[in-house]
């Protein structure tokens, strides 16, 4: 056995996949697991474990996938996390549980990513749930979102006996892991609705339909209706943009509304009346995770796509696994390019996008080297779409329709951060109506802090 190197995992052939939107990665067998999970070196001080944001036991499940228990791995996962079938595919495990991991600093980390997926699967096709709460402590707690945030939080104080009714905008449950994520990295029905189905199986309650701030306030769920606590866990859905001549012409798409439509609107299929009228010629001004699923989604679709983004490819933000699957699909991606114009035809439609060349000059805030445009380098893309992928912030309905909820100067949600705890007594909050967009496994984590606050406030 090469224990220096992963186990390698199945996938689709990139020239069939770029046709479908079947998921990419195919997982695990058990005997690749047992394989895989051999290679972990059983550190006494397991660093892995510190770079996960929800503290999982990762040398303990890896353990039992290694002795073939893998009913006792899914168990061990589950007392930290509410949606692993979801982390084992969308997590960056690569900076965070795997960049910590031992076994990397010569040859491969372990694939922790993957084995937590295959566990996941492995208890799904089993028939294997959670196990459910024995006691209440007679105390309920309203969670506004549905998303990564607010259903770890509901499972965690679901798990300690709380009631917890979670109310949801939409009409289907899993914010962004339904309309954001597409299909072909987190399967909905056999991942995501599973998932959810285990976190109810807890005792978590959903509403649809609910548009807090309008439908009803946090204001009247704590007076009214008498929950003793609340999580904001609503994420940030308000899109931005450039700013630039262009960006309300047809034809100009937010990555947000782009993958709702495919995602949660079903725009891919012929039979829905939704479709996405994107053109044959696709660009993706970006370079996060949101524009590698906005370029492949628009691949799928029929469209050539290109991938504009202002910095180096050494600054992308994306996963890496995530751009060399574009890149092997097909999806061309031009660095050091900065739109400036999108371009109109006289019926109001996009007929290409102005750019200007880029060269990398001092770092900024973030560390990274700040992009300057080069004098003279101004160049067309003949187009008939533009999708912007540049962030998103807070929707501020909520904070503006709740008494004493503080936000900072991006519309985040301020708080403690050891608690969660807001500026509003037994409001807390977590996930991206706090950070502004960021990873799904960080939502986890902070929906996970605010539950272990919110059952400290509800003691007292």
């Amino acid at each position: 056995m090469d224990v220096l190197h992963k186990v390698p995992v199945r996938e689709q052939d990139p020239k069939v996949r770029a046709g479908n939107f079947e998921e990419v990665c195919l997982g695990y067998s058990k005997e690749e697991a047992m394989m895989e999970a051999q290679r972990c070196l059983k550190c006494k001080n397991p660093k892995c474990v510190a770079g996960c944001p929800v503290s999982i036991n990762i040398p303990g499940f890896i353990k039992s996938v290694e002795e073939g228990d893998i009913g006792a791995a899914f168990k061990t996962i589950s007392l930290y996390s509410s949606l692993p079938a979801v982390c084992g595919r969308v997590c960056p495990q690569e900076t965070q549980c795997e960049a910590q991991c031992i076994r990397g600093l010569k040859g491969d980390a372990v694939a922790i990513g993957k084995l937590e997926r295959f566990v996941a699967d492995w208890a799904k096709e089993n028939d294997i749930h959670p196990d459910a709460p024995t006691k209440k402590i007679g105390k309920k707690v309203a969670v506004i979102g549905s998303g990564p945030a607010g259903l770890t939080c509901a499972g965690d104080l679901a798990k300690a006996g709380v009631d917890v009714t979670i109310f949801e905008a939409l009409h289907e449950p899993g914010g962004v892991l339904v309309y954001g994520i597409p299909e072909f990295r987190l399967p909905k029905k056999n991942v995501v609705e599973y998932e959810i189905e285990n976190v109810k199986r807890l005792g978590v309650k959903i509403e649809t339909n609910v548009v807090v701030g309008r439908s009803i306030t946090i204001d009247q769920l704590m007076e009214e209706e008498h929950f003793d606590a609340v999580f904001i866990g609503s994420g940030a859905g308000l899109p931005r943009f450039m700013g630039i001549p262009g960006e309300n012409a047809n034809g100009v798409f937010t990555a947000n509304e782009y993958l709702t439509r495919s995602n949660l609107m079903k725009a891919f299929d012929p039979d829905y009346d939704t479709p996405i009228l994107s053109g044959d010629k696709v660009a993706v001004v970006g370079g996060g995770n949101v524009a590698m699923d906005a370029a492949r989604t628009a691949l799928r679709l029929g469209s050539k796509v290109t991938v504009i983004y202002r910095r180096s490819e050494a600054e992308l933000p994306a996963r890496i696994e995530e751009v060399h699957h574009a890149k092997e699909e097909g999806i061309e991606f031009k660095f050091l390019t900065n739109p400036t114009e999108i371009l109109v035809d006289e019926n109001g439609w996009v007929r290409g996008i102005r750019c200007v060349e880029m060269e990398l000059g001092e770092p900024d805030a973030s560390g990274r080297r700040r992009p300057v445009e080069k004098a003279g380098s101004e160049f067309d893309i003949e187009l008939n779409s533009v999708i912007m992928s540049l962030g998103t912030t807070p929707n501020p309905l909520i904070s503006s329709t709740t008494k004493e909820l503080k936000v900072d100067r991006r519309r985040c949600v301020t708080i403690d951060e050891m608690t969660g705890q807001t500026s509003k007594e037994g409001v807390f909050a977590g996930g991206d109506v706090v950070t502004g967009a960021a990873t799904v496994i960080l939502a986890m984590g902070a929906g996970k802090t605010a539950a272990t606050g919110i059952l400290e406030y509800l003691a007292k």
